[in-house]
């Protein structure tokens, strides 16, 4: 319970301090449609052999000069909230992570504060029951990629993390029937799934702007004694009173 009531706070308190990934989340802002030209993006069709969730994401532009990590991190978070709402919960998630493409230069580019309010969302406050975290394609140095990631990563998501050299490494993780095409797999190909998926996004333009609106805290509300150190360090606690039968 104490877990839930936590999950429940950091999942509000977020969306309300991290602007970089809960505002203009339409697609008609232009950092979204960078987003998406750079991207493939989506929630493969079907689930993996144990019935998880797969959200998959690639570049499709390689060009460093547009690659922006923090709105990238927005799109695809964007894309889970759709997930959620429209499907529910699950018996658990998987992310792919394809580096296909990923040179030294788009490291180089890789913003701390991004990956560590992603890693924060991700581990504290995203309502799925996580399951993995794939890099497929990894590169030479992909140990770099690490070095960067695995301070803001608790034990039980490197117990998650799961490294494939090629496509062939990821079936017996979700079969055949769950990959796309061009990755091994026989669902429709990465370019397919993300005309899909993006398009969808597109149609949800006034969800997102409403979303903005009306689901955030206001943090000029929680008492002093629990925002001390600012950030997640404040909202430890606050459901303390909240028992549930």
């Amino acid at each position: 319970m104490e877990a839930t009531k936590t999950a429940i706070e950091a999942y509000y308190t977020l969306r309300s301090t991290v602007p970089m990934f809960f505002t203009k989340r339409s697609a008609q802002e232009p950092g979204t449609k960078r987003a998406m030209d750079t991207l493939y993006g989506t929630i493969l069709p079907k689930p993996t052999i144990e019935n998880h969730v797969v959200v998959y994401g690639a570049l499709k532009d390689f060009d460093t000069a547009n690659f922006d990590i923090g709105e990238i991190f927005k799109l695809m978070i964007g894309v889970t909230d759709v997930q959620f709402l429209e499907n529910g919960a699950s018996d658990g998630y998987r992310i792919v992570i394809d580096m296909k493409g990923v040179t030294f230069g788009h490291v180089g580019k890789l913003s701390v504060s991004a990956l560590k309010n992603f890693l924060v969302y991700l581990q504290d406050a995203m309502p799925i029951r996580l399951k993995g975290l794939h890099f497929a394609s990894v590169p030479s140095f992909m140990d770099i990629v690490l070095g960067l990631l695995k301070p803001f990563m608790k034990k039980e998501l490197m117990g998650m993390l799961f490294l494939h050299p090629t496509y062939e490494h990821m079936i017996p993780y979700f079969g055949k029937e769950c990959l796309p095409s061009d990755c091994g797999g026989e669902s429709e190909s990465r370019e397919e799934l993300t005309e899909k998926c993006f398009g969808h996004i597109k149609e949800l333009h006034d969800y997102f702007v409403e979303e903005e609106e009306t689901r955030r805290i206001d943090e000029s509300k929680r008492a002093a004694s629990k925002n001390a150190g600012g950030g997640l360090s404040g909202i430890m606690g606050s459901f303390r009173k909240l028992d549930i039968d």
